[in-house]
């Protein structure tokens, strides 16, 4: 059986090494990308470089989409040059963005309008975890959609979860990442504590790690620039809003990541392993 033909749009730190180990596993690769850089690198490792998300969408049957935001989802998908013009029917969007489920839900809509289909495909783990090809995928969709992306995203990812319809991915991922935020946000305040003690910190650090204090939070602390963090946090509080929910940690969060991420950047607590 023939391999699917794969594009991507938005080929960045992420996306470069799915890119590689697409092709490695003997995809046909077709990457889309506003920066010069990372266009150059793609073609460097032997994915076809085009200037459109339209062309992304004639030369594939699934494409990846790995742009930042809602708006650049919706951008990329819809217009004249974007996606949804050139998609043949029976082609996936794949959302491996982090964005509100409203957003992947409203597309699914457009897509199944022109006979396509979108596959909800947030991806976790971080840069570090792709170069290895050990991502985690959070699906959302229909069975025969996740069937047709798991062939595709097992080339890169070494786990994949199917969480139930378009959106629960998105869903899963904001869970996920709120977590991260609360318990970034606690190794700050907990740091500071300690540090007014007189502690070692990277041997607390050793200690907590062992004990019910530890978290993939602290272990990864080094790599934890809260850079993506309000945007987790406005789209779970938009979540809140729209089912009504009264969640004070959940809004105290969201405004506390302003600062952290400052503070991460300029004077974050010791704790760094030593050496």
């Amino acid at each position: 059986m023939a391999k699917e033909r794969v594009g991507i749009i938005g080929a960045g730190r992420m996306g470069q090494p799915m890119v590689k180990h697409m092709l490695k596993h003997g995809f046909t690769v077709t990457a889309c990308d506003i920066s010069e850089e990372n266009r150059k690198k793609c073609a460097d490792m032997g994915a076809t470089v085009v200037s459109s998300p339209a062309e992304v969408g004639a030369a594939s049957d699934i494409v990846i989409l790995g742009v930042g935001y809602d708006e650049e989802v919706n951008e990329v998908c819809y217009g004249d040059t974007g996606l949804l013009a050139s998609l043949k029917a029976g082609s996936i969007i794949a959302v491996s963005s982090t964005v509100a489920p409203d957003t992947v839900k409203a597309l699914d809509a457009a897509a199944r309008a022109k006979g396509c289909d979108v596959l909800d495909a947030p991806i976790c783990r971080g840069r570090w975890f792709a170069d290895e090809g050990k991502l985690l995928a959070l699906f959302g969709g229909r069975p025969e959609v996740v069937e047709r992306g798991r062939a595709v995203y097992s080339t890169f990812a070494s786990d994949i979860s199917h969480l139930g319809d378009v959106g629960h991915g998105q869903v899963a991922k904001a869970m996920n990442n709120m977590l991260l935020w609360v318990t970034s946000i606690g190794l700050i305040e907990a740091g500071r504590i300690a540090e007014a003690t007189g502690i070692d910190l990277p041997k607390l650090r050793e200690a907590l790690m062992m004990s019910s204090g530890k978290s993939q939070a602290l272990e990864d602390w080094e790599q934890t620039s809260f850079t993506w963090a309000l945007k987790d946090m406005q789209i779970v509080t938009r979540m809140t809003d729209q089912y009504n929910l009264s969640l004070p940690l959940t809004g105290a969060v969201k405004e506390m990541v302003k600062e952290a991420r400052r503070v991460k950047a300029t004077n974050p607590p010791g704790w760094s392993k030593k050496g």
